[in-house]
């Protein structure tokens, strides 16, 4: 997961964050379903209108930690059916969402969460560029 650290501590030009959304993307249009990546995303975006505002940064920061169990939930529910196709986009959330956390300042904390949003977003095009399944 060092490529994820590197994309969120430290890609100023975006170009790190693009490549490796791209790959994630084509590798999650083969099996997971729009809707369920969408799920995902909304939630994300939630936690983005709530960090906006700073006084509710303790809040949006815990809903976003909050995220982890939902990954792992929704991991675990798939894996029952036979397979886990939302496994890889959950390793990539989790490892950010760790790093957004751990962020050394609130100054960091704000740089490196809105990171992880255009990552999120990066991936989200390129699955639907490659394909992704509707429901």
């Amino acid at each position: 997961m060092n490529e994820i650290k590197t994309i969120i501590t430290s890609d100023t030009s975006g170009k790190a964050l693009v490549d490796f959304a791209k790959r994630l993307g084509e590798q999650l249009a083969k099996s997971l379903k729009t809707n369920q990546i969408r799920k995902i995303f909304t939630e994300v975006r939630k936690i983005e209108a709530l960090w906006e505002r700073k006084e509710q940064r303790p809040a949006a920061l815990r809903r976003l930690l909050m995220l982890k169990p939902k990954l792992a939930y929704q991991e675990k529910r798939q894996e029952r059916k036979g397979n886990s196709p939302v496994k890889p986009l959950s390793q990539v959330l989790v490892a950010a969402i760790d790093i957004v956390a751990a962020a050394e300042s609130p100054e960091a904390q704000d740089i490196y969460f809105k990171r992880f949003v255009e990552f999120f977003e990066a991936v989200l095009a390129y699955h639907k560029f490659y394909g992704g399944k509707d429901n």
